[in-house]
């Protein structure tokens, strides 16, 4: 009696399951994006962790030295630019693939 217990609800559980994966498409492993935009993601993320506290420091550093008159103003106002570019290549690129259509 207990086996056709267990049975009958290992059979219920089955059909339940069955009935919930299509529910469910991260269980049937379906991706959202390609596995190189997931990594190109991971990576532009790691850039600007890491690229943040080099970026102030430089900032520092060469703002006071030119304000020191260590060096020329254009080093500053290079890093910044440089800076700019980093941090805001994410919506640059938004933008261009926006202008073209893609």
């Amino acid at each position: 009696m207990i086996h056709l217990l267990r049975r009958r609800g290992h059979s219920i559980l089955t059909l339940i399951t069955l009935l919930a994966l299509p529910l469910l498409p991260e269980l049937a492993l379906a991706q959202a994006a390609s596995p190189f935009e997931t990594g190109a993601t991971n990576l532009v993320t790691t850039v600007i962790a890491i690229a943040t506290p080099v970026a102030i420091l430089l900032v520092m550093a060469l703002g006071v030295a030119a304000g020191a008159g260590r060096l020329s103003w254009a080093w500053p106002i290079g890093v910044l630019i440089g800076v700019c570019l980093i941090f805001g290549a994410t919506p640059i690129v938004t933008w261009a693939r926006g202008l073209f259509g893609v």
